[in-house]
């Protein structure tokens, strides 16, 4: 085959839309255009990108991720006509072309279509936006760490990444706990046995909240301490606290170390944290119960009182 018969094979045209022949030049021609140009975008994009964010703050970034973000779509989107054009393509001509293409959305791109649209409407109204700490209806919880044409990536604190269809944070619930602003309140629930003193009780958990780094503690942000419920064998308190932007993005740990630091405090006055206690009733005969010297000389856990007040097997004569 020599070079004329090539030329003259990838000059010839396989197909016509419209007006426009269709051949393996303009083929191969429209892929090149459509990588160079998703390049460039790119290019822009992060050009854009590292010369607005120049000595900004993080809370600046959100935007500019946004307006940078659709300036590349609109470079790809606009490059790629340029150069359909440039090849000879009659983009009048093609109008048969994009019926084919909604046909195609209408059945199997429809969820990418859906993908796309949705990442626009999130970066135009920024009720998502890169930084945030997000809670999906989905169970996915983590930071916004992309938002990409078909998916938004989601980094997990296990630095796991979960891609999560943009479609998703328009359908369904989503709780995003930094959407307008950096401080969120967050509840402890804890338990201590009756009898214990509240105010006891409430200096302990003001005294944890201090104890942990990130906890706000001023006069707009007070720690408080509320007695919520007499339980089967305790008080049920709750202790609310305020966390900066440090620590919100970790509330499982956030929610560790405040029980840490309770305990401590608890334990340090004297304040019993109760565990469940069962009363055995015999119908009949007898059940003898004998304690060893060691089991009866050994330290109790926090709680556990003596076998003679609390574990007592009480003979119930049984009814006729």
């Amino acid at each position: 085959m020599n070079w004329e018969t090539l030329y003259a094979w990838i000059n010839t045209p396989w197909v016509t839309i419209g007006k426009t022949p269709i051949t393996a030049a303009s083929l191969v021609g429209l892929v090149f255009i459509v990588v160079f140009v998703w390049w460039f975008s790119s290019v822009v994009e992060r050009t854009l990108r590292r010369v607005a964010l120049h000595g900004r703050a993080h809370e600046v970034s959100s935007t500019v991720y946004a307006f940078t973000r659709l300036v590349r779509y609109v470079v790809w989107i606009v490059g790629t006509l340029i150069g359909l054009t440039y090849l000879g393509f009659d983009l009048t001509s093609l109008a048969l072309l994009g019926g084919a293409i909604g046909v195609g959305i209408g059945f199997g791109l429809q969820n990418i279509f859906s993908n796309f649209i949705s990442g626009i409407i999130i970066l135009v109204e920024k009720t998502l936006k890169v930084g945030d700490f997000v809670d999906l209806q989905s169970g996915v919880r983590g930071t916004v760490t992309e938002i990409a044409m078909r998916y938004t990536r989601i980094t997990t604190n296990d630095d796991i990444d979960v891609l999560v269809p943009n479609s998703e944070f328009i359908n369904d619930r989503v709780t995003n706990w930094t959407f307008g602003g950096r401080n969120r309140r967050i509840r402890v629930p804890f338990g201590v046995a009756y009898g214990a003193d509240k105010q006891q009780v409430r200096e302990a958990g003001i005294a944890a909240a201090n104890a942990v780094k990130g906890v706000i503690v001023d006069d707009r942000h007070p720690v408080d301490v509320r007695l919520v419920n007499f339980g089967e064998s305790s008080l049920d308190f709750q202790l609310l606290v305020w966390v900066g932007a440090e620590i919100i993005g970790r509330p499982g740990g956030t929610h560790g170390k405040l029980l840490w630091a309770l305990e401590d405090e608890l334990r340090a006055r004297g304040i019993e944290i109760p565990f469940p206690q069962r009363d055995i009733h015999l119908r009949s005969g007898s059940l003898p119960v004998a304690l060893s010297g060691n089991a009866a000389g050994h330290d109790a856990l926090p709680g556990a009182a003596s076998a003679s007040t609390r574990e007592q097997a009480r003979p119930v004569a049984a009814t006729p």
